[in-house]
Protein backbone atom coordinates (compact mmCIF):
# COMPACT_ATOMS: atom_id res chain seq x y z
CA UNK A 1 0.00 0.00 0.00
CA UNK A 2 1.05 3.64 -0.73
CA UNK A 3 1.06 5.61 2.31
CA UNK A 4 -2.09 7.61 1.45
CA UNK A 5 -3.64 4.20 0.75
CA UNK A 6 -2.27 3.26 4.11
CA UNK A 7 -3.45 5.93 6.30
CA UNK A 8 -6.97 5.34 4.25
CA UNK A 9 -6.81 1.79 5.90
CA UNK A 10 -6.55 2.49 8.99
CA UNK A 11 -9.05 5.72 9.25
CA UNK A 12 -6.22 8.41 9.78
CA UNK A 13 -6.72 12.25 8.46
CA UNK A 14 -3.42 13.95 9.74
CA UNK A 15 -2.31 11.32 12.18
CA UNK A 16 1.20 10.39 11.84
CA UNK A 17 0.93 7.18 10.30
CA UNK A 18 3.68 5.20 12.39
CA UNK A 19 2.20 6.18 15.45
CA UNK A 20 -0.69 4.19 14.76
CA UNK A 21 1.58 0.84 13.46
CA UNK A 22 1.95 -2.17 15.53
CA UNK A 23 5.82 -2.57 16.19
CA UNK A 24 5.70 -5.35 13.78
CA UNK A 25 3.80 -2.28 10.94
CA UNK A 26 6.46 -0.18 11.94
CA UNK A 27 9.60 -2.75 11.86
CA UNK A 28 8.77 -3.74 8.24
CA UNK A 29 8.35 -0.34 7.27
CA UNK A 30 11.90 0.02 8.31
CA UNK A 31 12.72 -2.89 6.27
CA UNK A 32 11.79 -1.93 3.36
CA UNK A 33 13.36 1.55 4.21
CA UNK A 34 16.51 0.59 4.76
CA UNK A 35 16.49 -2.17 2.17
CA UNK A 36 15.71 0.32 -0.82
CA UNK A 37 18.70 2.56 0.89
CA UNK A 38 21.43 -0.26 0.77
CA UNK A 39 19.94 -1.12 -2.61
CA UNK A 40 20.48 2.46 -3.67
CA UNK A 41 23.72 2.33 -2.38
CA UNK A 42 25.01 -0.39 -4.11
CA UNK A 43 23.79 0.22 -7.52
CA UNK A 44 23.44 4.45 -7.87
CA UNK A 45 20.20 4.47 -10.11
CA UNK A 46 19.96 7.52 -12.25
CA UNK A 47 16.69 9.12 -12.89
CA UNK A 48 13.41 8.09 -11.83
CA UNK A 49 12.79 5.18 -13.76
CA UNK A 50 15.93 3.54 -11.87
CA UNK A 51 14.99 4.97 -8.51
CA UNK A 52 11.50 3.46 -8.78
CA UNK A 53 12.95 0.24 -9.80
CA UNK A 54 15.04 0.57 -6.34
CA UNK A 55 11.98 1.01 -4.55
CA UNK A 56 9.95 -1.50 -5.54
CA UNK A 57 12.84 -4.29 -4.92
CA UNK A 58 13.02 -2.74 -1.28
CA UNK A 59 8.94 -3.37 -0.93
CA UNK A 60 9.18 -6.38 -2.40
CA UNK A 61 11.96 -7.52 0.51
CA UNK A 62 9.59 -6.24 3.06
CA UNK A 63 6.48 -7.90 1.93
CA UNK A 64 8.26 -10.91 1.28
CA UNK A 65 9.29 -10.57 5.08
CA UNK A 66 5.68 -9.61 6.05
CA UNK A 67 4.50 -12.94 4.32
CA UNK A 68 6.57 -15.21 5.67
CA UNK A 69 6.04 -13.19 9.22
CA UNK A 70 2.40 -14.04 8.53
CA UNK A 71 2.47 -17.71 7.91
CA UNK A 72 4.47 -18.32 11.08
CA UNK A 73 1.71 -16.43 12.87
CA UNK A 74 -1.31 -17.45 11.35
CA UNK A 75 -2.82 -14.08 11.53
CA UNK A 76 -1.99 -11.18 9.24
CA UNK A 77 0.60 -8.03 10.75
CA UNK A 78 -1.32 -5.24 8.69
CA UNK A 79 -4.81 -4.68 10.00
CA UNK A 80 -6.63 -1.47 10.65
CA UNK A 81 -6.18 -0.61 14.15
CA UNK A 82 -4.97 2.35 15.69
CA UNK A 83 -2.19 0.82 18.01
CA UNK A 84 -1.69 4.37 19.98
CA UNK A 85 -4.94 4.23 21.25
CA UNK A 86 -4.35 0.25 22.65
Amino acid sequence: MTAKEYKNFKGLKKENLRDHMSDLEVLLADIGETATREIAKEKRPKGLKENRKVAKTGGKIADNTRKDIEENLGKPIVNPNKNLLN
